[in-house]
This record gives C-alpha cells, sequence and structure tokens, in this order.
C-alpha cells in the first residue's frame, strides 16, 4: 500500500481540495483556554466560557464573511457550543458553505537531549478522539510542531521526532474521516536572514513529506500549514516580493504537487503584513501546483478583537473589521488585493509573541 485508501480516502480528498478553494481560506479560532485568556486580557474581559461563546458567535455570525472561507478550526470547547439562540455553531458553519476543523494536539514538552527544543504531545488516545470530533461534525485538523531557529538549531532530533509526530497524527487522522493539516511552524524568533530561514524551511518540509510517505498517508488528502519564509524577528526587513519569491522556492524544492493546497500560518506578523505576503505569492510567476491560502489566527482576529472589547455596543464595529480582513485575505488568495482594507485600526500592529506558545 503506497498510501491510506480506507473508506474515508475519496472524501479526504474532496473536503481537502474544497478547503483549498480559491478565493478562500480558513479561519483559525482554536486558541486554547489559556491562550483566550491572554487575548481577553489585552482587552480586560473576563476569561469565562460564556464570554468565549460570546466572541465565536461574534466571529461565526459576522454576515458576509463566511464566504471568504472554506474552513474554522476549533478548540474541542467550540466544537460543541451553541449560539445563544441555541443553535450549534457547527450547523451555522454548514450553512455557510464552511467546514468545521478541530485542534487535536495537546501542546509541546521539553525534548531530551536538546537546547530547549520541543516535540508535540497527544497521540495517545488521538483515534479515540477524531472518531468523537468526526461524529459532531468536524472534518479536518490540525496539529501544531514548534521549531526554532539558532546556533545549532534546530537540531536533526527536533527535526526528526516533530516531521514523525506530524505523520503519525496524519495518518491516524485519515482512518478516522479528518483531513490533518500538517503545521511544522519555524519561529521567527531570532535575528537570523531569510536564507537561514530558506534552508531549515527546506530541511523541515523534507523530513516532513519523507515520514508522511513513510506512514503512507494520502498525501491528496492533507493541508500543508507552514510559516512564511522570512527573515528573523530582529533582522532587517525585506520586501513582499522577495518573501514570496524564498517562500514559493523552498515550497517548489519540497511539497509534492499531490498536495491540493497550502495554507499558510501568519506566524506574528501584522494583519496587513499577512495579506500582502500571501497577495505577493499568489501574483509570483513561477511553477504552483497547489493553491496557496491563509490559515490565519491573529492575522484575521487582532483588530476585530480589539474593536469588540467585550462590549455588546461594539459588535457591529468588531463585525465590519473581521469581514474587512476575510475580504483582504480572499482577495490575497487571487492576487488580486490592492490595499483597500489597510487603514483599518491596528491592522499595521506587529503581532509577534517570542517563542509562542497556545
Amino acid at each position: 500500500m503506497s498510501s491510506y485508501c480506507g473508506k474515508y480516502a475519496e472524501e479526504l480528498i474532496k473536503n481537502a481540495t474544497y478547503i483549498g478553494s480559491p478565493g478562500k481560506g480558513i479561519l483559525a479560532a482554536d486558541e486554547s483556554t489559556g491562550t483566550i485568556g491572554k487575548r481577553f486580557a489585552s482587552i480586560n474581559v473576563e476569561n469565562i466560557e460564556e464570554n468565549r461563546r460570546t466572541y465565536r458567535e461574534l466571529l461565526f455570525c459576522t454576515p458576509g464573511a463566511l464566504q471568504y472561507l472554506s474552513g474554522v478550526i476549533l478548540f474541542e470547547e467550540t466544537l460543541f457550543q451553541k449560539t445563544k439562540e441555541g443553535k450549534p455553531f457547527v450547523e451555522i458553519l454548514k450553512e455557510g458553505g464552511v467546514l468545521p476543523g478541530i485542534k487535536v494536539d495537546s501542546g509541546v514538552v521539553p525534548l531530551a537531549g536538546t537546547n530547549g527544543e520541543t516535540t508535540t504531545q497527544g497521540h495517545d488516545d488521538l483515534a479515540k478522539r477524531c472518531k468523537k470530533y468526526y461524529e459532531a461534525g468536524a472534518r479536518f485538523a490540525k496539529w501544531r510542531a514548534v521549531l526554532k531557529i539558532g546556533p545549532t538549531e534546530p537540531s536533526q532530533l527536533s527535526i526528526d521526532q516533530n516531521a514523525q509526530g506530524l505523520a503519525r497524527y496524519a495518518i491516524i487522522c485519515q482512518e478516522n474521516g479528518l483531513v490533518p493539516i500538517v503545521e511544522p511552524e519555524i519561529l521567527v524568533d531570532g535575528s537570523h536572514s531569510i536564507d537561514v530561514c530558506a534552508d531549515v524551511t527546506e530541511r523541515v518540509l523534507a523530513a516532513c513529506y519523507k515520514a508522511l510517505n513513510d506512514q503512507h498517508v494520502l498525501l491528496e488528502g492533507t493541508l500543508l500549514k507552514p510559516n512564511m519564509v522570512t527573515p528573523g524577528s530582529d533582522a532587517p526587513k525585506v520586501s513582499n516580493e522577495t518573501i514570496a519569491k524564498y517562500t514559493i522556492t523552498a515550497l517548489q524544492r519540497t511539497v509534492p504537487p499531490a498536495v491540493p493546497a497550502i495554507v499558510f500560518l501568519s506566524g506574528g506578523q501584522s494583519e496587513e503584513e499577512a495579506t500582502l505576503n500571501l497577495n505577493a505569492m499568489n501574483k509570483f510567476q513561477g511553477k504552483k501546483p497547489w493553491s496557496l491560502s491563509f490559515s490565519f489566527g491573529r492575522a484575521l482576529q487582532q483588530s476585530t478583537l480589539k474593536a469588540w472589547a467585550g462590549k455588546e455596543e461594539n459588535v457591529e464595529k468588531a463585525r465590519a473589521a473581521l469581514l474587512a480582513r476575510c475580504k483582504a485575505n480572499s482577495e490575497a488568495t487571487l492576487g488580486s488585493y490592492t490595499g483597500d482594507a489597510a487603514g483599518g485600526e491596528g491592522v499595521s500592529e506587529s503581532l509577534h509573541v517570542k517563542d509562542y506558545k497556545y
């Protein structure tokens, strides 16, 4: 058997292809209870379930936003929540043509024998949880591996362990009907050059696809969620076009054309910066056998969160901010964004958090 060919194979291919539809992308709303607490603290909102439910309802029920989305990643709590009128969020999303997804990893732990590197946990009961999530309406999943660039990092041990962990997660998801998003995030922390980031990105992605093939993962039923290739957070900036060229070159060298779509993480870029870089990639002239889209969390939500500030009277203002960012990123997937959302409040603020965990 060269790759998974079980009962979900056709459904996996169909759903992965749909998520990568041009003009659409993913809203990552899968912040853990602890992470959403940090976001709420920044706007002086108490981190209780009702506030989390209210905020997610604001996002999912924004008129016009779902037309720009093909998927929304949820945290487990949110998968089972409902609107204040009692309608499950999963139904709201499906009626809007959006596939519900679910974060399934359990966070990172130190990797013994390394200089502070990590591996991701959550495999033990993964099959059982995936089966439950599929029954609840989820159709894709996300698992985040985290690597860092340093004087001797990432180590080969870290690259191999994280690649193998992602591949094992991916095949377990597919056996239970969920399209796996493979997310090997190389943190932007540091003063390294874009060339160093490109080298590390190529080595990490090559290891991931070797592991995915070893585990017989059906690549046509997967998505890749990588970092863009950029200089380190403490290094001089480069142009959007330079980031596009380096990123696409790294992907051309490592990602098989069987993969239907690449959905970038924003990695602490400002909302506008992430959109401009995605737009530049889709305008880039070169071989791109996969659709290039987005799976943004902070870069879709930050201005919305600030506009809302936990107040009912701000809901419409917050929804206008979200709609503007969804539309801008939809246009960026087509290479047609002209910068008309650049005037929004806070859209150019850096969202970088050193050693980001969630």
